[in-house]
Formats: C-alpha cells, sequence, structure tokens
C-alpha cells in the first residue's frame, strides 16, 4: 500500500491554501507601509548597530557642546533612555512584521508558530504580523 509523504520544505504551506491570493497580496502590502513607517520612527530614536545590521540602538539626543551644562547633559540621558525603551517596542515590532513578509514569501504565513493552524483572519486583520492563533495567544515572548 502507497502512502504520499506530507514532509516538504514547506511543512505548513498547504495548511493556508484556503486564504486567497488576493488576501495574502492585501495583507503583504498592510505589512509593507507598517514596515516603512516603523522604520522612519526608528531613525528617529536610533540607528542600525554597525556591528550588527539586524540590531537598531537607540542614540541620545543632540547636546549642545558650547552650552554644555550639568543639566543639558542630564536632558541627553533622560533623552537616551527614552529613546532606549520606544526603540525596544518599535524594534520588536519591526522584526514581527519583516518576518510575517518572510513567511509571506516563503508560502508558511498566517499560521500558527505553535500549533502550525491557520491563524483566524479577523486576527490577522487587526494584527497582520500575528504569529500565533488566538487560542495560542500569549504564549511567545517577542
Amino acid at each position: 500500500m502507497y502512502f504520499p509523504s506530507f514532509t516538504s520544505e514547506k511543512p505548513f504551506a498547504t495548511l493556508r491554501t484556503v486564504m486567497e491570493k488576493e488576501q495574502i497580496e492585501t495583507f503583504k502590502q498592510k505589512l509593507e507601509e507598517e514596515v516603512k513607517l516603523l522604520k522612519g520612527e526608528l531613525q528617529s530614536v536610533g540607528r542600525i548597530n554597525p556591528s550588527n545590521p539586524d540590531d537598531w540602538e537607540a542614540t541620545p539626543g543632540k547636546l549642545d557642546i558650547l552650552e554644555a551644562d550639568r543639566n543639558e547633559a542630564a536632558d541627553r540621558i533622560e533623552s537616551y533612555e527614552g529613546n532606549t525603551a520606544i526603540l525596544k517596542e518599535l524594534e520588536v515590532r519591526y522584526n514581527n512584521i519583516k518576518s510575517a513578509l518572510k513567511k509571506i514569501e516563503d508560502g508558511t504565513y498566517g499560521n500558527c508558530e505553535i500549533g502550525g493552524k491557520p491563524i483566524e483572519e479577523d486576527r490577522l486583520e487587526a494584527n497582520p504580523s500575528a504569529r500565533t492563533c488566538k487560542a495560542h495567544l500569549g504564549e511567545l515572548e517577542d
């Protein structure tokens, strides 16, 4: 008796066949628009780490060298700390979107990273870079 092999390079790609190509294209456009916005926001509070192009690092506010005093130095440190907190949140979101775009290319977009089943369409509408279905919501650390 012959049993077909279910292994492939794209293990969950067949699960998402119900999602129309048009829907995937719509999600892709949303993700691409959002990644552009996020990149601009990231550049306003940080820069790409020269030693690791996949990482962003916060930048401190501008310091007026001619009028540098303790208060201005303290303001600059406070600005850096604020930028670090903002950057962390933006970077997580940016990386999730880049990952979702990669999954579209790989044919695995829209499948739960924990259970492997399709992510609910309303969840993807609300968050096109969602990594899990509703049943596994909150189980992944970012």
